[in-house]
């Protein structure tokens, strides 16, 4: 008989923690290993999603997928949220940007070095990067920006009303480029040769049969149990150890972000180095569009019942890391190849706000 996986082991064993953990305050020892197994579960959800995926093709595929890593970022969010009072009011926006952040210089910087290094000079499409970051740069400034100055509502904070837009746009915009992807103009967002033309041989293994598809679908659902139990059972051990980090709560938000898109770093890298840029763009920007155009509006309708102010609006310091990227990401799509020292600055980006997320 074939040995388990560890897709297969990962689920169960988070599930079983998670029974013998609920309600009760576990020790040092025991957190690590919770945190341990909460990894474990949320790497192989997202791999199960994409089993699940790759079964149902796309576009629905592509949605499987997104609305997975969603439930994981928002079940964290919301956990952590009606645990925080006040001061967990800017936990959403902290979450998002940081996804956002991790995504367009972190996860993108990964890529075109590794590329690079390997292979000097990186290529990809420009089309479909260019108009997936366009995506990225509306939603964030639509969710994330015009909230600082808005006038309706004192703070950095939409009214019911312009959440409710901000919501439905989200939604409009995720939803055209899926469509645009995955159908309409599936050429912009292939890997392309090194003369610039569309490669025709990545495409996709043959899809999993139905028993195997099933079987996922089976080990996503009880993935996703364990992960949303455990972020509740990790969420007051999370928030100890920021404030005895001596880093500012807002901080909690860097590290959900770092855990839900821990999957897609590393499938990003590995298709990097394997001169497979244009996936790795895709993952990045796909991961940012999904962040804030799926997790924005699932927020604003559980704002309903969470007794929590939703204050989405940046800083002055976050809003001008975001002008910086945009800028800097544009000039990196636009040429439609990269070398190594694209992928130097997006790093040097990332580090810094990781830098001033720990010391604002």
């Amino acid at each position: 008989m074939r040995k388990p996986s560890w897709t297969t082991v990962a689920p169960f064993a988070a599930l079983v923690a998670l029974a013998a953990t609920w309600g009760r305050h576990p020790g040092t020892l025991t957190v690590i290993l919770v945190a341990t197994l909460l990894a474990g579960a949320v790497l192989a959800a997202v791999h199960h999603a994409e089993v699940v995926a790759h079964r149902v093709g796309e576009p629905f595929g592509s949605l499987v997928l997104a609305i997975a890593v969603t439930i994981i970022e928002v079940a964290l969010i919301l956990t952590l949220m009606s645990s925080g009072g006040d001061k967990a009011s800017t936990l959403a926006r902290d979450t998002v940007f940081a996804a956002v952040m991790i995504t367009l210089n972190g996860i993108v910087g990964v890529s075109l070095l590794l590329g690079a290094l390997r292979y000097e000079t990186v290529r990809f499409n420009a089309e479909g990067s260019g108009g997936a970051l366009a995506t990225v740069a509306t939603l964030a400034t639509l969710c994330l920006v015009l909230p600082t100055f808005t006038v309706s509502e004192p703070g950095p904070e939409y009214t019911g009303g312009q959440l409710a837009f901000a919501a439905v746009c989200s939604l409009t915009l995720y939803g055209t480029f899926v469509i645009t992807q995955t159908m309409r103009h599936r050429d912009f967002f292939l890997p392309v040769h090194d003369d610039g033309r569309v490669r025709r041989d990545d495409d996709h293994a043959d899809p999993p049969d139905a028993r195997t598809a099933l079987g996922s679908l089976a080990l996503l659902l009880v993935s996703l149990v364990a992960v949303v139990g455990l972020a509740k059972v990790e969420s007051p051990a999370i928030e100890e150890g920021v404030r005895a980090a001596g880093l500012p709560l807002s901080f909690v938000g860097v590290i959900i972000a770092l855990v839900v898109l821990l999957p897609e770093t590393l499938a990003a890298g590995k298709a990097a180095r394997r001169k497979r840029v244009q996936t790795s763009l895709n993952l990045a920007y796909g991961s940012a569009m999904a962040s804030i155009g799926l997790t924005i509006p699932v927020l604003a309708v559980a704002s309903i019942w969470v007794d929590t102010p939703l204050k989405l609006g940046l800083g002055s310091t976050h809003s001008v890391l975001l002008v910086i990227t945009l800028v800097v990401s544009v000039l990196t799509v636009v040429p439609g190849r990269a070398t190594r020292l694209q992928g130097v600055v997006h790093l040097v980006l990332a580090a810094a706000y990781l830098f001033l997320a720990a010391s604002p």
